[in-house]
């Protein structure tokens, strides 16, 4: 459905997008995290094919969007951050002049505004000047807009931006049900909504992709903590007998010194009981003390926040 490969944009000597490559399949929602300038928003202007990259290339069933741009634009939806919606036009006058961009007309363009108006619940406000509404209800015209026409792919930046509780469901339900038929890139700095509506996630650190991975992955992330009387050269020594562990990572601990803590990441394919049972008749071997053997579950904002103090000790690095 659509293919990024080596998508790359400077800035003159900085590079805001570095070599980024993901595939996305058709009915997929996929989550695009990142901290304030990671690059989210720049990905999402390619994709949408308002910006153009230095390097790389972006196709869409084949199609190649440096030389196929109009048509693969008439199969896009797109809400970027910032809107451009004109303040002094009615709702209903804005989203006629949206579906003629889109070279919606006659009897298709009226059935396609009604549906939209009817999806994103704005109804209420069809006569209303842009200029008078809250700034959930511009998000929700924001939407409509960007699903006249069903579009193949959906591209949302900051969707739920704006929006109370209730309004945010009725987001998440609409983004959900355009996924049965469509392709949906959503970029938020909220980790419920990605949590809530996305099959995957896509972390973006200083304009490379580090994370790629389905959240059904991340939530069984096929690591073990184990805290152990064993210290860091004795637990290396017998950690590397057993079989299925692909990576020991000592974790300090200040609480208590006479106890070391382990993250044990599995190998692929390691049977996570087994290797549990081999870690602790092995410690029992060895007479010493184990505290602590269980599987550490890791989520999306721990995830999150691990990339964030990351990029964090990289700037202070960069300044140093």
């Amino acid at each position: 459905m659509l293919d990024v490969s080596n998508l790359t944009r400077r800035y003159g000597s900085f590079v805001a997008v570095d070599k980024v490559n993901f595939s996305i399949g058709k009915g997929e929602i996929i989550g695009l995290l990142g901290h304030n300038g990671a690059g989210k928003t720049t990905i999402m202007k390619m994709l949408s094919g308002y910006l153009e990259p230095n390097e790389g290339s972006i196709t869409v069933d084949g199609m190649d969007l440096a030389t196929d741009t109009k048509k693969i634009q008439r199969l896009l939806g797109y809400l970027p951050e910032n809107l451009p919606i004109y303040p002094e036009m009615t709702v209903a006058d804005y989203l006629d002049y949206a579906a003629e961009l889109k070279g919606i007309k006659g009897q298709e363009k009226i059935s396609e505004i009604k549906r939209a108006i009817t999806a994103t619940d704005i109804g209420e406000k069809l006569l209303a000047p842009i200029a008078t509404l809250s700034r959930g209800f511009k998000q929700r015209v924001g939407v409509a807009q960007a699903i006249l026409g069903k579009p193949k792919i959906l591209i949302l930046d900051e969707p739920t931006n704006g929006l109370d509780p209730t309004q945010t469901d009725h987001m998440r339900q609409l983004i959900k049900s355009i996924a049965l038929d469509a392709t949906v890139i959503l970029s938020t700095h909220i980790m419920q909504e990605v949590d809530a509506i996305c099959d995957r996630v896509l972390i973006v650190r200083n304009g490379q992709l580090i994370i790629d991975e389905r959240l059904e992955e991340l939530r069984n992330n096929h690591q073990l903590r184990v805290v152990s009387s064993l210290s860091p050269p004795q637990a290396g020594r017998l950690f590397e007998l057993i079989d299925g562990i692909e990576n020991v990572e000592n974790i300090a601990s200040e609480a208590d010194p006479q106890r070391y803590h382990y993250r044990l990441r599995l190998a692929t394919g390691a049977v996570q009981t087994n290797v549990c049972a081999n870690i602790a008749r092995q410690i029992i071997s060895e007479d010493a003390e184990l505290f602590q053997l269980q599987p550490e579950q890791r989520d999306l904002e721990t995830l999150f926040r691990e990339v964030s103090q990351h990029t964090q000790q990289e700037n202070l690095n960069d300044a140093a």
